[in-house]
């Protein structure tokens, strides 16, 4: 049995976190498993849209606390090894948004400390109703410094902080409130309502959506002036693609576009 599980549906590739007994922590191995997974999608030119899941009880735990423990076995009393986890994990989140696919969280049961970070990281998310979510590694005395980069791009500041300092957990219809996830759905309904979410984007022009995605991150962080204009540099490179010209005249002929991409 794979620790990471990949299945395509269509144009969606399904990543399925696949250790239940830790709850799909984030161990070195699966580290490994999803930045490789990522690396291969990413040259996959069939795949549209990426789901990430978890098998079993949880969606994602965070770090293996297990495995960090036996880390601090080194001379430097596991300074090494916590600085090459802690930057592969960032390196490994970050692959998300610099994906040219759009990446949807399915999440059910638990997200918590790095598995809240990989709800964050992702483009989109779609939670179960009763899912908890937090970033609490302050109980245990860890705070949850590198789950903060991409919680506090999500919700607003205050929240965040008060999740982080606090260590308690939010429910999924406070999670959408505050904008970690898009949509509450009955556990039920979870897998049909991520993929007909995916699918809808997924039937969009291939093209559009990939240069889209980088201009939305990349104009995020700049200032308002900068901002439009690099993101009308990429409208004038979305207007210059054929099938774009053929979406055009397809609305305005009223028919259905006949795209190549």
């Amino acid at each position: 049995m794979a620790l990471l599980e990949r299945s395509d549906h269509g144009a969606v590739a399904h990543l399925l976190l696949n250790s239940d007994g830790n709850l799909n922590a984030l161990s070195d191995a699966m580290i490994a498993a999803l930045q490789g997974a990522f690396d291969q999608v990413a040259e996959d030119p069939a795949i549209r849209v990426v789901v990430i899941k978890g098998s079993g009880r949880a969606f994602c735990a965070g770090h293996d606390l297990k495995e960090m423990t036996r880390g601090r076995a080194g001379t430097d009393g596991g300074a090494a090894y916590f600085a090459d986890l802690f930057a592969r994990c960032a390196a490994m989140m970050q692959s998300i948004p610099r994906l040219p696919q759009p990446v949807i969280a399915q999440v059910h049961g638990l997200a918590t400390a790095a598995g809240c970070q990989l709800v964050a990281s992702c483009d989109m998310a779609v939670a179960a109703a009763g899912t908890k979510f937090g970033v609490n590694g302050v109980n245990i005395g860890l705070f949850c410094s590198t789950p903060m980069v991409a919680l506090s791009r999500n919700i607003p500041r205050k929240q965040a902080f008060e999740m982080l300092t606090t260590g308690t957990f939010i429910e999924a219809d406070r999670a959408a409130a505050l904008g970690l996830v898009n949509r509450v759905v009955p556990a039920s309904d979870l897998a049909d309502e991520t993929q007909a979410l995916a699918e809808l984007v997924a039937s969009k022009l291939g093209s559009a959506v990939k240069i889209g995605k980088r201009a939305f991150y990349d104009q995020i962080q700049m200032p308002l002036d900068a901002a439009y204009a690099h993101t009308g540099a990429v409208m004038v490179e979305n207007m210059l693609n054929h099938d774009t010209e053929e979406g055009i005249a397809a609305f305005l002929e009223k028919r259905d576009p006949q795209w190549t991409q």
